[in-house]
């Protein structure tokens, strides 16, 4: 067990600075908190805050926080109080110590609901100081160091709940040594064969490579010096759940795998990191699709560095990571590099030596971000999934019209850049541009992809977009404009009833006089007072008291049940057109292209045929093209999502390249019945000796329906690729 003169001397060799007497203290008082108490593994008690101190120091950590480390199981498991805290360390110490002891007894992997709901009490506490983050990771990893001490089902709960959490929050925060570490421990009790079988797999190719790898490391060093360029060059090796988490995403055995080793090069200025690629590029052959600049685009967690993959000596891939060295202290402590736990107004951080001054934290403005999407009042569950979501993905970057950069999660789409631009420009987006062409609003946007939004103020977001946004922010502002409209109509049925109820008794309405007898009926604002009497939530009786006046005996059967009964009627059939559609004449016939079909919720147009009537296309179709000349024939059409039968359905095709194996076909006909759609044809298009084409034209309720069916055949092993025919 580490001893106190050790604890100080860690901490005053990268701060000399830093508060002794502030330090021993601490040490002495949670030393004589914990007692005898001992852990499971039959170790005191307190060698466990001490191994928490010491993970931060690693980090490099400000003494407060070091203080914070060692007293942080005091409040919950001794006698130790809050006030004796305050009293003896001060009342940063104490509520850093007080904000940790709330999350103590979260208990992340329960019931979805219950999951969802301490995991915004963990971001919500976490929040407000940093530093409460970083301590319960290092508890969190040294709890993972000791994890063959616990009973067999409370170990795999706890190391899965580490990978579905801990591990992705450590790599937001730009934490990737915490991440990596975690992330093994948690695939070994996870998943013991695998983790086995790839480790000695490893061990192997360490023992094979070795000679070159170290031949590899020499001639870059040689190849920089011969340059002038003094770099430090260090081998590294990928870890096994890094590994299998690669084979698993993109189908790979072992052998294909090209990132297995990889060089580091530290180098001393931005400038020579493109002057150190130019001459690796120079020098060896490059693998094309292999070049990635986080220095120009910086990920979302701050880290910054330039990967290529050449082929080096012994015709080996070799992959490279070249960057500065305050670039990889970023990289290897994240968060904790950037000291923004100090006060921020007058605050530098110290890079090897160097005072840097405090530029603010994307990692942590995220977190904050991801504080201010629980103040918007979603549900913990779906608050849990789109938390996930942005954990989880790696990014992508695409850029505005005026070069503007927009980072999303790897996956999103043009409705998600809208929404990460502002949310007015996501509400009222009605298509886009793709690098100059028109592109449908659920294309999967690629890496330096220059978006451009087209909008109209006339546009309300569809509630199908909810199904096909990826990032938490798209689908709460969807869900939020979807509210708001649905509000909207119901106050101005409300409107209308308190407005006939009010003709009856030769009385006109007044918005000031409606907002005082809204108190009566406990109601605050006209609006929300509108909606509750729209929605048949308040009778017309009461109504007309609130209001001062004597109902007639007559008046048996609410006028206001009668309206809003007479309202739904009306919104169950606004329109005599059979496919639900705004925008053309309904004394036409409509049809849908059976090209491509179109369901609800996705962007549509028409075409004027003479003799024929209209054709409906959604935006991406490739029939369109042949029309662009003869523009006076388009109709600019919607979807009337209030007069959508929810049990009709609409066509959509659909190209699925299948593995040609035994089983394939029925696993994607199974999965399109399970999930309720119909096939209304499906033929074999083109066969390969391993793959073969299918196109498949569904019947689908609308477009999330459509969404829900193409990512479950996606997710089939032995589908390989789903997309929607374009015609």
């Amino acid at each position: 067990m580490m001893r106190q003169y050790e604890l100080v001397e860690r901490v005053t060799k990268y701060d000399p600075d830093a508060d002794e007497a502030l330090l021993n203290r601490a040490y002495v008082y949670a030393m004589k908190a914990h007692g005898h108490q001992t852990r499971a593994s039959g170790d005191p008690y307190f060698s466990h805050p001490l191994e928490v101190a010491a993970i931060l120091t690693d980090l490099k950590l400000d003494d407060a926080t070091i203080a914070v480390a060692l007293l942080h199981d005091v409040v919950e498991d001794t006698e130790a109080t809050h006030h004796e805290i305050e009293e003896m360390f001060g009342s940063e110490i104490s509520g850093l110590v007080e904000g940790l002891t709330k999350i103590k007894r979260l208990d992340l992997v329960t019931k979805e609901a219950a999951q969802a709901e301490n995991l915004r009490k963990l971001l919500l506490a976490v929040s407000k100081d940093v530093r409460v983050l970083l301590v319960k990771l290092a508890d969190r990893l040294h709890n993972m160091r000791t994890l063959e001490h616990m009973r067999p089902d409370k170990r795999l709960r706890i190391a899965q709940e580490t990978l579905d959490i801990y591990a992705p929050l450590a790599g937001r925060m730009g934490m990737q040594t915490v991440r990596d570490e975690m992330e093994d421990i948690s695939f070994k009790v996870i998943n013991p064969e695998a983790h086995e079988t790839i480790s000695a797999r490893l061990a192997r190719l360490r023992e094979d490579s070795g000679d070159i790898l170290l031949e590899i490391e020499k001639a870059l060093g040689e190849q920089l010096e011969k340059h002038n360029i003094a770099a430090t060059v260090t081998g590294r090796e990928k870890r096994p759940y890094s590994i299998w988490r690669k084979m698993e995403r993109k189908h790979l055995t072992l052998g294909q795998l090209s990132d297995i080793f990889g060089f580091r090069l530290i180098v001393d200025t931005t400038d020579e990191c493109y002057r150190a690629l130019g001459i690796a590029h120079k020098t060896w052959r490059v693998v094309p699709g292999r070049f990635k600049d986080y220095i120009s685009n910086p990920k979302q967690n701050d880290y910054r560095s330039i990967h290529t993959t050449v082929v080096g000596p012994h015709h080996m891939r070799v992959e490279l990571q070249i960057r500065t060295a305050a670039m990889h202290d970023v990289a290897e402590r994240g968060i904790a590099a950037h000291g923004i736990y100090k006060d921020a107004s007058s605050l530098e951080s110290a890079v090897n030596g160097v005072r840097l001054p405090h530029i603010e934290s994307s990692a942590y403005r995220w977190l904050r971000q991801m504080v201010d999407t629980l103040a918007e009042g979603d549900n913990p569950k779906e608050f849990l999934e789109h938390t996930k979501l942005e954990l989880f993905h790696d990014q992508v970057f695409c850029f505005t019209p005026k070069g503007d950069l927009v980072a999303l999660p790897k996956g999103a789409n043009a409705i998600d850049f809208a929404y990460a631009v502002h949310t007015d420009v996501g509400n009222s987006c009605v298509g886009c541009r793709v690098n100059g062409r028109h592109a449908p609003l659920m294309s999967e946007l690629e890496n330096g992809d220059e978006v451009e939004v087209i909008r109209s103020k006339a546009q309300v977001p569809p509630a199908a977009w909810e199904g096909l946004a990826k990032t938490g922010k798209a689908r709460a502002a969807i869900r939020r404009s979807t509210r708001l409209a649905v509000r909207r109509q119901y106050a101005g049925l409300g409107k209308e009833i308190v407005e006939r109820l009010l003709s009856h008794h030769n009385q006109k309405y007044n918005k000031k006089e409606f907002a005082k007898a809204l108190r009566r009926l406990g109601l605050k604002k006209v609006e929300d007072g509108l909606a509750a009497i729209g929605r048949g939530e308040v009778q017309s009786g009461d109504i007309l008291k609130a209001l001062g006046v004597e109902p007639g005996a007559e008046e048996k059967v609410s006028t206001a049940a009668k309206l809003v009964r007479r309202f739904r009627r009306k919104k169950k059939n606004p329109t005599k057109n059979p496919i639900a559609i705004r925008g053309g004449d309904n004394r036409l016939p409509m049809t849908i292209s059976e090209a491509t079909g179109a369901v609800p919720g996705e962007r549509i147009v028409g075409i004027l045929t003479k003799g024929e009537g209209v054709t409906v296309y959604p935006i991406f179709s490739r029939q369109l093209q042949s029309h662009e000349e003869d523009t006076d024939n388009w109709l600019d059409l919607t979807w009337d999502m209030d007069a959508v039968d929810e049990a009709q359905f609409y066509p959509a095709r659909i190209k699925v390249l299948i593995h040609n194996e035994i089983g394939a076909l029925a696993q994607v006909t199974q999965l399109i019945g399970e999930l309720g759609a119909n096939i209304e044809n499906l033929q074999m298009v083109t066969r390969a000796r391993d793959f073969y084409d299918i196109d498949i034209l569904l019947g689908v309720h609308d477009l999330k329906h459509l969404t829900t069916i193409m990512s479950g055949l996606e997710d089939k092993p032995l589908v390989s690729k789903v997309i929607r025919a374009t015609g």
